[in-house]
């Protein structure tokens, strides 16, 4: 699933947006500014998620959510990305998926934890920073963990389609989305350990 996701990521890149990263830098724009202005944005998608609004809160999400791929575009554009835009767009992330998984806590203690999708929700924030966490803590120690069935923009997917079928009216859709995530979460956070374990180099025989 993570292939196909990202095949058609890179598509919508160099469709559409390309020209928009090309037009912020013209205008003098910053990675760094994109990056914070997207993570301002899902924060107050997650405020209307949280007050029950399913699917503004959900659009302004998905919306902001793809400055993700937006800022790194513009980094590679003006000639790589450098250490701090790295360390910046790696905290913001941390604090956008607190906020929207934190917001589905929220509504869903207030809707009464239907199916148990409170549960879900804190398992999927668990795991979900537990897989960042394995990639980035793997690759300061010189492994690779770049694997997984469900990465940061499947697990956005996955929430915002049970989103969107909450504001529909289905009161499982959001649930059931969740308790998927939940699982995926776990099964990736332990491929990358698993895979990362692999990739240490064999100590040399004495």
């Amino acid at each position: 699933m993570a292939k196909i996701v990202q095949t058609t990521a890179r598509a919508v890149v160099a469709y559409g947006i390309d020209p928009l990263a090309r037009f912020l830098l013209r205008i003098g724009v910053s990675p760094n500014a994109v990056t914070v202005a997207g993570t301002v944005g899902v924060l107050i998608g997650s405020y209307f998620g949280a007050r029950g609004h399913l699917f503004w809160g959900t659009v302004i999400v998905t919306a902001f959510a793809l400055t993700d791929a937006l800022d790194g575009t513009m980094a590679r554009m003006r000639g790589g990305t450098g250490k701090f835009g790295a360390l910046l767009d790696s905290s913001m992330d941390r604090i956008a998926d607190g906020a929207v998984f934190g917001a589905v806590v929220y509504y869903m203690a207030t809707e009464g934890n239907p199916y148990n999708g409170v549960v879900a929700a804190l398992l999927s924030l668990v795991f979900g920073q537990v897989v960042s966490y394995v990639k980035a803590r793997a690759e300061s120690l010189g492994l690779n963990a770049d694997v997984g069935i469900a990465e940061r923009l499947e697990r956005l997917l996955i929430v915002g389609a049970g989103g969107l079928l909450g504001a529909a009216g289905q009161d499982w859709g959001l649930p059931a989305a969740l308790w998927v995530l939940a699982v995926l979460s776990v099964i990736t956070a332990f491929q990358r350990l698993i895979h990362a374990g692999r990739t240490e180099p064999k100590a040399p025989a004495a």
